[in-house]
């Protein structure tokens, strides 16, 4: 978090002061025990020194090859195997796919090891959809489109820390001046009046309007100066919101991008207006990972695990890709007729040979942010502050951290049981924060998580019986000042010709930003773009 996107009075030190509460940071009441989870470095580090093999690499064929294991690879998967198109092969570069959404367990209990919701998918997000529907979640009637009640995110949603008690939702409402209130009113007919001007899209179609270019370069804290909007308590929970969906705050992305977080849903609601609907929100014990199960179950032996995507040249029909086998300790030489490639881009650029000119100036624009997701395991549940219920979502006001997510939340068991809670922290995109990340030990992840959630919950280490900690170095794309008119990600998005004519690109860093919607609907392009290629078409249903 820069200086620039909050005033000094907010930093941890002052966050934990003014709560007037004691800090349990003393010794824990048991053993904590814990470690690393989740995505290895050590794999991904593999590029920089491939590995050597004395035996020669094993020929294995397919008609279309798919590089990389994250939603857009799946989705695309989905896509090619509802086709009737059975030859074909995944390459993940950890034992389980789902990229960002996996889920994962502690203490056997289900729990996310990154993304955690999926909001219903609005009009321009019909490839989801049609996914949720296939699943039975979604179901049109009526006209209208309702889900599943069991997988909607169950009452009470959300809270936020603040002054010392919880208060329903997180914008900060509880106490603060005419003057903030009057602030949230002008910001929420800024967003009103963004949306009149041009739709925010999601996911992305088509090129940028003239105003979406004019937001776009620009960061967000600097709209917000040039429009006077300079209260604390507002910037604080824009702040939040940005590193919560782009990994970075309010001085680093854009304010097309600030704006989009609203704009393309339910719009910004000021205390005292008349209240849009929000859109719901769909989630699962182990967050995304529930959809990245069900995405990854019907492949089979087509998903190929620890396979870590050394190469990728294209050929004079084809496309050749060697790959190194982590279990086998060998290397593959895989050849196909079509490949999508739904690396990140600045793998993607790494391991292809004579990349497209636009991939490289896609990866010198593009910028990632480090996380770190804690999964910490109580035996049952917390002491709590006064103010409003337990929820789903607990933030604190002016943390460091995005505050947790209960795992147990939709459990329907009344008794007091044993759950999980998520946490999460991003690290922005500054310079070391990924070398920082790595070089900390569990431990330190560890203390921080159970010293800043202690404040609300003052037995939080006598209840903590496990904590494990997953590391991601480039978990997402920013979409910084420019990104979202960048010509190279508009070219990337399109077939390619000549040289890479068999080669289709499926990764949300083409959209710049990391959301489901835009890598679903990326893997979902791509797919239709190998059947075009291989004159078949997607077929309803599974």
């Amino acid at each position: 978090m820069t200086n620039h996107a909050l005033p000094a009075s907010l930093t941890r030190r002052a966050f934990l002061g003014s709560t007037a509460l004691p800090l349990m940071g003393c010794a824990p009441d048991r053993t904590i025990v814990g470690g690393f989870n989740g995505a290895s470095p050590e794999r991904g580090h593999l590029l920089r020194k491939p590995p050597s093999s004395a035996t020669p690499p094993v020929e294995r064929r397919c008609d279309v090859l798919i590089a990389g294991g994250g939603i857009a690879g799946l989705s695309a998967a989905r896509m090619l195997r509802r086709a009737g198109l059975e030859d074909f092969a995944l390459l993940e570069l950890e034992d389980a796919p789902g990229g960002n959404s996996r889920g994962g367990q502690v203490g056997g209990i289900p729990c996310p090891l990154g993304a955690h919701y999926l909001p219903v998918p609005g009009d321009g997000a019909g490839e989801v959809r049609e996914f949720l529907e296939e699943l039975g979640i979604a179901k049109r009637a009526a006209g209208r489109w309702t889900y599943d009640e069991r997988h909607l995110v169950h009452s009470p949603q959300e809270r936020l820390f603040f002054n010392g008690r919880w208060q329903e939702g997180l914008l900060p409402v509880q106490g603060v001046p005419a003057a903030t209130l009057a602030q949230y009113r002008r910001f929420s007919e800024r967003v009103a009046q963004a949306q009149k001007r041009a739709r925010f899209p999601l996911p992305l179609r088509g090129a940028a309007a003239a105003s979406h270019r004019a937001l776009d370069a620009v960061t967000f804290v600097s709209w917000l100066d040039r429009e006077g909007l300079d209260d604390e308590h507002l910037r604080w929970y824009l702040d939040y919101c940005c590193r919560d969906d782009y990994g970075a705050g309010i001085a680093t992305v854009s304010a097309w991008a600030g704006l989009h977080y609203f704009a393309s849903r339910h719009g910004f609601d000021a205390p005292g207006e008349a209240a849009v609907e929000r859109d719901a929100l769909l989630t699962w014990p182990e967050g995304n990972g529930w959809l990245t199960s069900r995405l990854a179950q019907p492949l089979g032996e087509r998903l190929q695990a620890g396979r870590v995507v050394m190469r990728i040249n294209p050929l004079r029909q084809g496309v050749e890709v060697l790959a190194w086998d982590i279990s086998g300790n060998r290397m593959e030489r895989w050849q196909a007729d079509q490949c999508i490639v739904a690396l990140p881009l600045f793998v993607s650029a790494r391991v292809m040979g004579a990349p497209p000119r636009a991939l490289a100036d896609a990866v010198q624009r593009l910028r990632y942010a480090s996380w770190a997701v804690a999964n910490v395991h109580i035996d049952k549940p917390l002491q709590d502050r006064p103010g409003a219920p337990a929820s789903w979502d607990n933030v604190l006001y002016g943390s460091r951290g995005l505050g947790y997510v209960n795992a147990g939340h939709q459990n329907v068991n009344p008794l007091p049981v044993p759950t999980v809670l998520t946490w999460y922290r991003a690290l922005g995109e500054q310079a070391g924060a990924r070398e920082r990340l790595l070089a900390r030990t569990w431990e330190s992840w560890r203390d921080e998580v159970l010293d800043e959630l202690s404040v609300p919950h003052p037995d939080l280490r006598a209840r903590t019986l496990r904590v494990e900690v997953a590391r991601y170095g480039h978990a997402m794309a920013v979409p910084i000042p420019g990104t979202r008119a960048s010509a190279a990600l508009a070219a990337l998005r399109r077939p390619q010709s000549g040289l890479w004519r068999g080669i289709h690109f499926a990764h949300s860093d083409l959209s710049g930003y990391s959301v489901f919607e835009e890598a679903f609907t990326h893997g979902y392009r791509a797919g239709q773009a190998v059947l075009s290629a291989v004159g078949l078409t997607a077929k309803k249903g599974r």
